[in-house]
């Protein structure tokens, strides 16, 4: 059976999981244990606190310093009102492509290092597999796992994180921030405006100093900064508010995150939006009791940066034999949190962002081809 063959199988059955964030990967996990101890590979939970979720890592190889971490995410986004021509949990080949959820974002890259695990294990210098829960809602779950790998693993040369790039190099993303804004009102007739607060109409003052932000760090951008867009961006992407029309709303709120590249600070970023939220509170708290504003941050994930990873660039793109340039991203990535972690970080792996998260999500056959090359020239370094 080539290693083709058997990422195809791997595949097949990472597909068939349905991982989707809101639910559990635990069936997944197990299946990845038990095909690790097949190898006499020992893997290693990273649970989280409700116990229905879980991170694995495990040193395929000697446990020696001068590793590589191959590190992807286990959860999909969902499917839920998307037009699929096949059922997304069953893997369909048609045309020279692989379609199923997951197939790009990013289940392939995890079958492609999962497959070449009877290489590893005779390698000089051990992979560090590293998967994760959570990372479509934040880049929740890692961030535990790695705290548990910079105490437990000999250090690595390098991280590899296997987001789809088309197997290209990318040096770069921009960082994550998620906030949510809850504004209490005080429900009264609409005709009786003076006996009440609007929340709506306070949640959309709100809104609108968010616009303008976003509108000042476009006006600023640096155009040089090799990302697209090239300035941090600020989208409000959920807002409710309101029981009725002709009701003073009692309660409103919305969700915006904040992606901004390397060198930017989200805390200086905000403070004054920050500082504006505090002021309301305490006025909308004092005419009624119940009234205020609440602003909480859901997920923060920081970017990856190329300053520092000149090593782990090198490395790789011996590997995929690409000349021309890495490349800087705009989506978030746990590509920030293990270079935060100490580990010098890039991402490559097979697939098209362009295909994630749509319906009939694919994967060219091509891609997973040049995935096994990629994993084939790191199993030659390793020995």
């Amino acid at each position: 059976m080539t290693n083709l063959t058997t990422a195809r199988a791997i595949l097949d059955q990472l597909i068939a999981f349905d991982t989707t964030s809101r639910n559990s990967n635990l069936a997944l996990i197990e299946w990845v244990e038990a095909y690790l101890a097949e190898h006499g590979v020992t893997a290693t939970r990273v649970a989280n606190q409700e116990g229905n979720k879980s991170n694995l890592f495990a040193t395929i190889g000697p446990a020696v310093e001068g590793g590589v971490i191959m590190s992807g995410h286990t959860d999909v986004v969902p499917v839920d009102g998307q037009d699929w021509s096949s059922d997304p949990f069953v893997t369909v080949e048609k045309d020279g492509k692989l379609y199923g959820r997951g197939t790009s974002d990013m289940k392939s890259f995890i079958a492609l290092t999962l497959a070449y695990v009877p290489a590893f294990v005779n390698g000089s210098k051990p992979i560090h597999l590293a998967i994760s829960y959570d990372e479509e809602v934040g880049c929740l779950g890692a961030p535990a796992m790695i705290e548990e790998m910079k105490v437990r693993v000999p250090a690595p040369r390098l991280a590899i994180i296997g987001e789809p790039t088309l197997m290209k190099l990318v040096t770069a993303h921009k960082g994550i921030s998620v906030f949510k804004v809850e504004v209490r009102g005080a429900e009264a007739h609409s005709s009786l405006v003076n006996h009440g607060i609007s929340a709506n109409e306070h949640a959309i003052d709100l809104m609108h100093s968010l616009i303008e932000l976003s509108r000042t760090l476009k006006a600023n951008a640096d155009p040089d900064s090799g990302f697209d867009p090239p300035y941090p961006t600020l989208t409000i992407g959920l807002m409710n508010g309101g029981e009725a029309g002709n009701i003073l709303a009692g309660h409103a709120e919305f969700q915006f995150d904040l992606r901004c590249p390397p060198g930017y600070v989200t805390e200086e970023l905000l403070a004054p939006f920050k500082a504006r939220c505090e002021a309301l509170d305490i006025e909308l708290s004092e005419r009624f009791a119940q009234a205020g504003v609440t602003f909480t941050k859901i997920a923060d994930a920081p970017p990856l940066s190329d300053a520092g990873s000149e090593d782990a660039i090198a490395f790789v793109q011996s590997l995929t034999g690409e000349n021309s340039p890495p490349s800087k991203v705009s989506y978030a990535a746990e590509a920030g949190q293990f270079q935060q972690g100490g580990f010098p970080t890039v991402i490559c792996g097979p697939g098209s962002i362009e295909q994630a998260h749509q319906p009939d999500e694919w994967i060219a056959i091509d891609q997973l081809e040049q995935g096994c090359r990629f994993m084939e020239r790191l199993a030659e370094e390793l020995r």
